[in-house]
């Protein structure tokens, strides 16, 4: 016998439903940005259209039909600038030019033509804190003098202790170790301490320097004028570090942690970097077709996030608080209520997001035991793995809940064919600066990382070229991978990839991302999530027992079967059309 979800003190949910005065209400204004879905290209990892195992600008170019098929508004792209690749690209040595591995700018210009032709904007990667070691203006800088202006367009700064031996302060890396990294004078003598919040091939911009500014305005107009719809910063929130650079006890990527909280942290969402947004707003205002930023900054709790989406700032900020709630009821309603209303306070919409680069794949972190890793330190082989049918159940029954909320949704490739981590790959395999520079102890991002399969018959699953030129791919594909191949599902209704493309043109037909949020009255105190948006009910199922349906409409649901005899099973979501006026 079905167990069946108590609510409303043990009843069974009655009809017609009942809803709460709105949380959020639809949107007046209809700039595309304040609905749009927004799709992540990892180009190295998109497709390879040379057979060289690495994906370029051309494979993007040849596969964007497929892509405006899923109902997208933009492509992002992370970097494809010239770089050593020692951080996948996000070490840049030239901002205006491409990299020869993916192309040239001939290439890019194509793809923005193409993705302008199926009505995509394009969305470039900016990594204004940091650059590569091997930039022109770095390679200056070491072989000027102390206090020159050429180490002025770095944190350059003398060291502590006897002879200067000691780093200037105690911040770590992101990627693990010392912040810090000393140089040799020209005559072979240990000279200054350059800052370098990533890897040491990465040394931070002095964004105290007005040089800077002016470097990266002149960016921004280099790719605006070639057709670029907007930016994607990286790293937003580190620019500005607190004068004197003072030391800091807690985490080394500024996240809160008990006694040391992230609000605190002095490389990290200092005030004068809102002018430096201000200004780039305005720069971004003189171009046609409401081009955006999209901030990355980690920066908590939501309503100090809310201060970088103000009316004259960044258009769109990452919700890294939802993509990092587990699965859990609770903790959902308590970030989908407190993301709608800071972001409400200043006009501006939320983004929705669960996968990215960086993170595990939703995919595999929803099949996680609880205590398992989870984030961007990876899953290898020796870990607890995750249960895969459980993992892709909730993922998409997450993906489905989050298309119907409103504001801004972002999808990592690869996501809509269910793609989990590579949970086996081997040690070496794995490229990510953060396992290189931890010997190990973190696995890093290389899981999340890996090439997509395109066809199940072809050679690397179709990614790496065809034939006599298939190439092998820069990062193993775990077993199993050609079953998730675009060609198996794109003839399969009840795919993954068929859930991406009938529930995200309902988002668009229902005008959805413009709309509303009224959490659901009779299921407030389960385990349950549902919320009205216009006539659409949304329930999502994340307990363990199976939860009694009001009446409506099926228009949607996240697996085939999970819905009988009026109840939905756990694990799984419905969207239901409702009567006008119901509740």
């Amino acid at each position: 016998m079905t167990e069946i979800l108590p609510v409303l003190h043990g009843e069974q949910l009655t009809s017609p439903a009942a809803f709460h005065e709105p949380l959020h209400v639809a949107s007046e204004g209809d700039q595309w940005w304040r609905s749009s879905v927004i799709y992540q290209v990892y180009p190295r990892s998109f497709r390879d259209s040379d057979g060289d195992g690495v994906g370029d600008l051309r494979g993007i170019t040849a596969e964007l039909q497929g892509l405006a098929e899923l109902s997208i508004d933009a492509i992002w792209l992370s970097p494809f600038y010239t770089s050593p690749q020692r951080d996948g690209g996000y070490d840049v040595a030239d901002y205006c030019d491409v990299d020869p591995l993916f192309g040239t700018l001939a290439d890019f210009d194509a793809l923005v033509a193409r993705a302008d032709g199926l009505g995509i904007r394009v969305i470039v990667d900016l990594v204004p804190n940091h650059c590569s070691s091997e930039h022109v203006l770095f390679q200056t800088a070491l072989a000027a003098p102390a206090g020159s202006s050429e180490r002025g367009m770095f944190v350059f700064r003398d060291g502590t202790g006897p002879d200067g031996t000691e780093p200037p302060n105690n911040w770590q890396s992101h990627f693990g170790g010392p912040a810090w990294t000393r140089t040799l004078d020209p005559d072979g003598t240990p000279g200054q301490w350059y800052l370098h919040l990533f890897d040491s091939s990465q040394p931070d911009f002095d964004w105290d320097n007005p040089a800077v500014h002016a470097e990266f305005e002149r960016v921004l107009r280099f790719w605006l004028d070639r057709g670029v719809g907007g930016f994607r910063v990286d790293v937003a929130h580190a620019l500005i570090k607190a004068e004197g650079l003072p030391d800091w006890g807690g985490r080394a990527d500024g996240g809160s942690m008990e006694g040391f909280p992230g609000s605190e942290a002095p490389m990290f969402g200092q005030d004068a970097v809102h002018t430096i947004y201000r200004r780039w707003r305005s720069i971004l205002a003189e171009y046609d077709g409401e081009r955006i930023l999209c901030a990355e900054a980690s920066i908590d709790p939501l309503p100090r996030l809310a201060d970088w989406v103000r009316a004259d700032e960044m258009h769109q900020a990452f919700n890294f608080a939802y993509l990092h709630n587990p699965w859990n009821a609770h903790g959902l309603r308590s970030v989908i209520s407190s993301s709608l209303a800071a972001f409400d306070t200043v006009g501006a919409p939320t983004t929705w997001v669960l996968s990215n680069h960086d993170v595990v794949r939703h995919t595999s972190r929803f099949g996680l035991t609880d205590g398992a890793p989870r984030g961007g330190d990876g899953i290898g082989s020796t870990d607890p793995q995750p249960d895969t049918a459980v993992g892709l159940a909730r993922a998409r029954a997450a993906s489905l809940a989050m298309f119907a909320l409103p504001g801004g949704i972002y999808l990592y490739q690869g996501e809509e064919l269910g793609l989990p981590d590579h949970t086996s790959m081997p040690d070496d395999a794995r490229q990510d600066p953060t396992f290189l520079r931890t010997n190990g102890e973190r696995l890093g991002r290389d899981g999340c990382r890996v090439p997509l399969p395109w066809r199940a018959h072809a050679a690397s699953s179709g990614f790496a070229g065809s034939g006599d030129t298939a190439g092998t791919p820069w990062l193993p594909q775990p077993e199993g991978w050609a079953g998730y191949a675009r060609d198996l599902q794109a003839e399969d209704p009840g795919s993954t990839l068929a859930l991406y493309r009938t529930a995200l043109q309902l988002r668009r037909d229902l005008r959805l991302g413009a709309g509303s949020l009224r959490w659901s009255r009779d299921f407030e105190r389960t385990d349950v999530v549902a919320f009205r948006n216009g006539e659409l009910m949304v329930v999502l199922n994340m307990g363990e027992f199976a939860a009694a349906l009001p009446e409506g409409t099926i228009v949607a649901t996240s697996m085939s079967g999970v819905v009988q005899d009026g109840l939905l099973a756990p694990d799984a979501c419905v969207w239901l059309m409702i009567r006008a006026g119901q509740g």
